[in-house]
């Protein structure tokens, strides 16, 4: 099922020296059940891209299509809350906050009681792989790999089923890279969702269903 359509979307921004036309007339959809991942070097626009579906910032020009509503007409605060949930490749967790209550925050903003957001929360952390003995533990106390899975359980309780994923293993060593590209495909193949990465690494490319690659702020699919 098709859930976001980016019809000829450009945006530019102004540095200190120039006009930078980061992402220029892309055109692609996206459809649940399925991982994609966007490669490119840096500064091709992939990451600007990334920030353009989340609704972080509006198209120049072109609009963003999710399930049937234009983003930039309606609250992209709204969109990222229930929609649209986005990992990092710095986690950014809350540090003051513990592994369970980062899970949280996302259930307790659209208003679920204490103690149902607990509830779901627990089922989210576990599902992502982290285990009981670090739900009390704040990411500071975890590895990075514990604190990535984190993240991800709090996207997961976000309840959107979209996923955009910035680098999320360009922190980690192999052994909990392999496990957050599992646990991302896992969510895209096992549960419907539509998980959107960028990356710099080849061999995870290789695993996603549909591979695409930003060059000078256009888009095309690789065959």
């Amino acid at each position: 099922m098709e859930r976001i359509k980016v019809e000829s979307v450009s945006y530019s921004y102004q540095n200190k020296y120039q006009t930078v036309e980061a992402v220029k007339d892309v055109s692609c959809t996206f459809e649940s059940g399925r991982l994609y991942v966007i490669t490119g070097e840096s500064g091709s626009g992939k990451s600007t891209f990334l920030s353009l579906l989340a609704g972080l910032d509006c198209p120049g020009s072109g609009s963003i299509i999710v399930d049937g509503e234009d983003i930039s007409r309606t609250d992209r605060d709204a969109y990222r809350r229930e929609k649209a949930a986005v990992i990092y490749q710095a986690f950014h967790l809350f540090p003051l906050l513990t592994a369970l209550e980062n899970v949280m925050y996302p259930l307790e903003i659209r208003g679920i009681p204490r103690k149902e957001a607990r509830k779901q929360a627990e089922g989210c952390l576990e599902e992502a792989g982290v285990s009981r003995k670090l739900f009390d533990q704040y990411p500071k106390m975890m590895s990075g790999g514990e604190q990535q899975r984190t993240a991800v359980a709090r996207a997961m309780a976000s309840g959107g089923k979209i996923v955009l994923a910035d680098e999320p293993t360009g922190s980690l060593d192999s052994e909990n890279e392999e496990k957050i590209v599992e646990l991302l495909l896992s969510l895209a193949h096992e549960r419907d969702y539509v998980v959107i990465m960028v990356t710099h690494n080849r061999q995870i490319a290789e695993r996603a269903d549909v591979r695409l690659v930003m060059k000078d702020g256009r888009m095309t699919m690789e065959q």
